[in-house]
């Protein structure tokens, strides 16, 4: 029987659109299952985006507030032992401000610069601390905290081996339920899925150690999706 291997690797907001078509217009008897699976699972590290936004009369004055702020908090975290690996800092995002009003040319009344710094935490426990510093440095912005596992790889082929078993046992059950046999698999399409990551935004509510205690919470969720065309005796 000759068999055929499609992997297509394509964003969840893609996937559902895909139809089994090819597989519709198959001539012999067949049955398709579509295997799913979801792990809800700890998060143990963090990955916060936190950003200086400040604004000068002059580019160069809005520059160096900028890079000042976040050199400052660069060497506090290299100061905490976090790794230069974990850290990464964008390129300056320098902007001319103008003021505009009715039947008059637009007039500069300064310059606003801007720049993010992404920072992996890996001890969940540490998350509050390095926020505050981070806002102590002249850090004004929080975008967002992204939840994480370490084990990611590790949970995903769980999650995938989890959906294979719930499409082989759809397809075994639906066969025995029609008084049918299954042939074997004649083709297998499978859709790539990252895990669920939770943003978080920090909040200033209640004691520090009750925040931080607040990160350690959340969990990752890890999904996956299969689907197996077989085809029966």
């Amino acid at each position: 029987m000759n068999r055929s291997l499609i992997a297509a690797f394509i964003s969840t907001s893609l996937m559902i659109s895909i139809p089994f078509a090819q597989a519709n217009e198959l001539s012999f008897a067949h049955v398709e299952t579509v295997g799913v699976s979801e792990l809800a699972v700890q998060a143990d590290m963090a990955e916060i985006n936190v950003e200086v936004s400040v604004k000068a009369l002059t580019a160069q004055d809005a520059k160096s507030s900028s890079d000042t702020a976040v050199a400052k908090f660069v060497s506090r975290l290299k100061k905490a032992g976090i790794a230069q690996d974990n850290i990464e800092s964008a390129n300056l995002n320098l902007q001319p401000q103008y003021r505009y009003e009715k039947n008059k040319p637009a007039e500069l009344i300064g310059y606003s610069a801007n720049r993010r710094v992404t920072v992996t935490v890996h001890e969940l426990s540490r998350l509050n601390e390095i926020l505050d510093s981070a806002l102590e440095e002249g850090i004004n912005r929080v975008n967002n905290i992204a939840l994480k596992t370490s084990k990611e790889t590790e949970y995903m082929n769980k999650a995938r081996s989890a959906a294979i078993n719930d499409a082989k046992q759809k397809a075994q059950f639906l066969a025995e339920g029609f008084d049918e046999t299954l042939d074997g698999v004649w083709e297998i399409r499978y859709f790539d899925q990252g895990p669920i990551q939770p943003v978080m935004l920090r909040m200033n509510a209640g004691p520090s150690h009750d925040v931080a205690q607040s990160y350690q919470q959340g969990q990752v969720t890890i999904r996956d999706r299969v689907e197996v065309v077989y085809k029966l005796k």
